[in-house]
């Protein structure tokens, strides 16, 4: 399968004052296959070293930060000869060895030579366990969920691909059906590597969801197994209330429906756990839509999002028939899918931070806020083709702005002050 990241892979590789690069991201995003298969094609020799249950690679960390002497008990573990320029080190679930993460600045500063690059599932919650970063030596890449054009070329659909990621939306309109089917069931599968690689070769819905249910229950232990159990109740109600959080008009996280009373104070150190690990966005509130959005930050409004579309089907218990047919039943959830996809492939395939605004009393809310240039772009997501934007109307009424964007099921569309871009154009944005 092709990811669109090992481009950004290939210029670190190529970068004159290359520093160790550290990968972060949720568990079964493919940081591993990603970083074999980047030594694969880029280099001649790969080095793997994975610290999960080596504890004699651990302890030669402990020692000292001998350059010399680490690579030499590379070259025993890998059963090659490491050399610079020729050789990938790859160091995963780097977790479980503080040392050897904390090895990756004289790696910088003593042999910037050798390529190294390091990854660790849990890397967030490690460091915030107090565990040492080279802060400044390394440099840092976010591995996320494979896009929908990532979807389309594994599932054969190359030249659809080729034709979103073109922003032709002439023949965007003319493949629109092609596109749609494909958009639906990438709600259902999502964009996990395993999950995908799967749904291409076999088609079987249900061995998805299996699948799917699996990685939520892997997810699951690792809350068991890495908090305290004060701790693991919280992050457990947290987890499990985002559907119902994200079901609602009001996408805004209550903490209130968590549990009767629940205040934020009480579950801050949950949700900042979920984030260390990857497993959850967090998109504030700006209170006012003005240059820089950042400045405008409300840190007590936020909505939570999971890391995968289908994993959110998948912890909802939705059935394959009513994301591909829809039905009556499925209809107020759809937006909360629709939202989920829109923040997925914003996060991953443009460098726009997405915020939201929500107007006085909350008579309408801006679904998403994006600071494009030294412009404010309000955006609000539709869930088909019903383009009754009133929340849109109500904001550009207010604010003017020199352009608005409506995502949707219809067709690219251009006005006065608002764009209509189709849902599964939204990388163009």
């Amino acid at each position: 399968m092709d990811r669109y990241i090992m481009q950004q892979l290939i210029l670190w590789k190529n970068k004159e004052n290359r520093k160790p690069l550290v990968l972060k991201g949720a568990r079964q995003v493919g940081k591993t296959w990603l970083m074999k298969e980047f030594g694969r094609t880029q280099f001649e020799k790969v080095a793997y070293v994975t610290f999960y249950n080596n504890q004699r690679m651990k302890r030669v960390f402990d020692e000292d930060y001998d350059i010399t002497r680490i690579l030499m008990n590379i070259n025993i573990e890998t059963h090659l000869e490491v050399t610079p320029g020729d050789t990938l080190i790859i160091f995963d679930e780097i977790q479980e060895a503080p040392r050897a993460l904390e090895a990756l600045k004289y790696f910088c500063e003593n042999a910037p030579e050798y390529a190294v690059v390091a990854a660790g599932s849990l890397l967030g919650v490690a460091i915030h366990e107090g565990v040492s970063f080279p802060v400044g030596k390394v440099d840092m890449l976010d591995i996320h969920p494979m896009s929908y054009c990532e979807f389309l070329e594994a599932m054969g659909e190359e030249m659809l691909a080729k034709i979103v990621l073109s922003n032709d939306y002439s023949m965007m309109k003319d493949c629109r059906e092609k596109l749609i089917f494909w958009l639906k069931n990438y709600y259902y599968v999502g964009g996990m590597p395993e999950v995908v690689q799967y749904f291409a070769e076999h088609k079987n819905y249900q061995e998805v969801r299996n699948i799917q249910s699996a990685i939520l229950a892997q997810y699951e232990d690792d809350f068991g197994k890495h908090t305290a159990s004060n701790e693991l109740a919280r992050i457990r109600l947290v987890w499990n209330s985002i559907p119902m959080q994200l079901a609602k008009k009001n996408k805004k996280f209550f903490f209130g429906q968590i549990k009767q009373g629940a205040r934020m104070k009480d579950f801050e150190l949950a949700i900042e756990w979920l984030l260390d690990c990857g497993l959850i966005t967090k998109v504030y509130r700006v209170n006012k839509p003005a240059m820089p959005l950042k400045a405008y930050i409300d840190f007590t409004a936020f909505k939570l999002f999971l890391l995968d579309i289908g994993l959110l089907g998948a912890l909802s218990e939705l059935d394959a028939e009513s994301i591909l047919e829809g039905n009556e039943i499925f209809q107020e959830f759809k937006g909360a899918l629709t939202e989920q996809y829109v923040l997925q492939e914003l996060v991953a395939g443009t460098s726009y931070t997405p915020y939201y605004f929500a107007g006085e009393n909350s008579t309408y809310e801006m679904d998403f806020m994006i600071q494009k240039g030294k412009r404010i772009v309000p955006v609000e997501v539709k869930a088909e083709t019903n383009l009754q934007a009133q929340s849109l109307k109500a904001y550009h009424k207010k604010f003017e702005p020199e352009q608005a964007v409506r995502i949707s099921m219809a067709d690219y569309k251009e006005e006065e002050w608002l764009v209509n871009l189709p849902l599964y154009a939204v990388q163009g944005l």
